[in-house]
C-alpha cells in the first residue's frame, strides 16, 4: 500500500492543532492564551482597515478619525473593535500572565517560553502606548507629552531619545507619524514572537494545574480541547462584544474626543485603563529617573522570575503559604491600577508607595526566599 505525503504545512498543523499531546487535566485557565491570539489577528485586520483611512497629520488626524467613524460604511464599528480590542488584548495577557504566574508555568526548562511570553507583552505594552496617541485627542496628546519627557531623566543620552522620539522639540507632526509607523509595524513582530512563544511551548509541552511532568495521562488537542477552547472563544466574543456595540466608550477617556491643543492642558493626564498599575508605579517615586527605572524594573521582574524561582514545587496547588502571598499581589495589581486612575496627591500618592513596594518585595524576595522556606517545611514533614 503506497503512503499518501501531506505537505509539509500540513504536517506542521497536525503536529501542533490536532495530534498535539495535552495534558487531560487542564482547566479553562488555559483558554487565555488562544484568546490573546485571535485578539490579535483581530487587532491586525481592524488596524489595516483603519490605517486605509486614517491620515497620521496634526491637522487631518482628528478629523479622519471622525470621517471612519461618520462617513465609512461600518467604520464605526471597525474603530470600536480596534478600540476595545486592545482592553480584550491586555485582559487576556494579564490572565495569561497570572496563569502562568499561579501555576509555576516558568520554571523547570521553561525559560524561553516565559521570556518570549515577557518579550510580547513589553512589545505590546510600547505598540498601546503609540496607539493611544494616534486619534489625537487631548489624552493622546498631553499622554505623549508626559510620558515622552520623562524619558529625559535618563542621564547623559536622555534628552537625544526624547528628540529621536519627537522627530524635533516637541510633539508634532514628525512625533505622529513616527508613532504611526511604528504601531503598524510592531504588531507583524508581535506576531513573529508569538509564534517562537508557540514553538517554545510545544516544544517542552504544556504545563498543567498540579504541575507534574506526565507523559501518559496526555490526549490529542483535537477533538477534545479544540472544543473546550471554542467555547472560551464564544464566551470571549460575548463579552467583547457587549463593548463594542452597547458600551464602547466605556473603557475610554472622554477627554479623547476633544481635538489636541497644546495651550490647554487636561485636569488630569492619565493612560489608559492596562496601562494605569506601570503609571502608579512611575509616579510613586518623587525623583523623575527614580519614577523610570522603578517602572522599567517593574516589567524587567518578570523577565528574571525564572532564574530566582528556587522551590521544586511548581503549582501553587502544593504551596499554600505561597498562594496567600499571590493573591495579595493580585489585590495590590488593581490597588496600583485604582492609583492610577487617581489624582497624585494624599492620600493616594502614599497608597501607590505601599502597593510599589509590595508590588517588588513579592517578585525579589517573596517569590526566590519562600521558595527555599516551604521546600525547608516539606522536608521536615516528610522527615517525620
Amino acid at each position: 500500500m503506497r503512503l499518501i505525503k501531506h505537505p509539509p504545512v500540513l504536517n506542521v498543523i497536525n503536529a501542533h492543532a490536532v495530534d498535539y499531546p495535552t495534558p487531560i487535566n487542564l482547566s479553562y485557565f488555559w483558554n487565555f492564551g488562544g484568546t490573546a491570539l485571535i485578539a490579535l489577528v483581530l487587532q491586525i485586520i481592524t488596524g489595516i482597515a483603519l490605517a486605509m483611512h486614517y491620515t497620521p497629520h496634526v491637522d487631518l488626524a482628528f478629523a479622519s478619525v471622525e470621517h471612519i467613524m461618520r462617513d465609512v460604511n461600518y467604520g464605526w464599528l471597525i474603530r470600536y473593535m480596534h478600540a476595545n480590542g486592545a482592553s480584550m488584548f491586555f485582559i487576556n495577557i494579564y490572565l495569561h500572565m497570572a496563569r502562568g504566574l499561579y501555576y509555576g508555568s516558568y520554571t523547570a526548562k521553561r525559560e524561553v517560553l516565559w521570556l518570549t511570553g515577557c518579550v510580547i507583552f513589553l512589545l505590546t505594552v510600547i505598540t498601546a502606548f503609540m496607539g493611544y496617541v494616534l486619534p489625537w485627542g487631548q489624552m493622546s496628546f498631553w499622554g505623549a507629552t508626559v510620558i515622552t519627557k520623562l524619558v529625559g531623566g535618563i542621564p547623559v543620552i536622555g534628552e537625544y531619545i526624547v528628540h529621536w522620539l519627537w522627530g524635533g522639540f516637541s510633539v508634532d507632526n514628525a512625533t505622529l507619524n513616527r508613532f504611526f509607523s511604528l504601531h503598524y509595524l510592531l504588531p507583524f513582530l508581535i506576531v513573529g514572537v508569538v509564534i517562537l512563544h508557540i514553538v517554545s511551548l510545544h516544544a517542552e509541552g504544556s504545563n498543567n494545574p498540579l504541575g507534574i511532568k506526565s507523559y501518559g495521562d496526555k490526549v490529542s488537542f483535537y477533538p477534545y480541547f479544540i472544543v473546550k477552547d471554542t467555547f472560551g472563544w464564544l464566551a470571549f466574543f460575548m463579552f467583547f462584544g457587549y463593548f463594542v456595540y452597547f458600551d464602547p466608550n466605556v473603557l475610554g477617556h472622554p477627554d479623547n474626543y476633544i481635538e489636541a491643543n497644546p495651550m490647554v492642558t487636561p485636569a488630569h493626564i492619565v493612560p489608559e485603563w492596562y496601562l494605569l498599575p506601570f503609571y502608579a508605579i512611575l509616579r510613586s517615586i518623587p525623583d523623575k529617573l527614580g519614577g523610570i527605572i522603578a517602572m522599567g524594573g517593574a516589567i524587567l521582574v518578570l523577565f528574571i522570575q525564572p532564574f530566582i524561582h528556587t522551590t521544586t514545587v511548581r503549582s501553587s496547588f502544593f504551596r499554600p503559604i505561597y498562594k496567600k502571598f499571590y493573591w495579595l499581589m493580585v489585590v495590590d495589581t488593581c490597588i496600583l491600577g485604582w492609583i492610577g486612575a487617581c489624582v497624585p496627591d494624599t492620600p493616594y500618592l502614599e497608597i501607590g508607595q505601599l502597593a510599589t513596594v509590595y508590588y517588588f518585595f513579592f517578585f525579589l524576595i517573596i517569590v526566590p526566599f519562600l521558595g527555599k522556606f516551604e521546600d525547608y517545611l516539606a522536608t521536615r514533614v516528610i522527615a517525620k
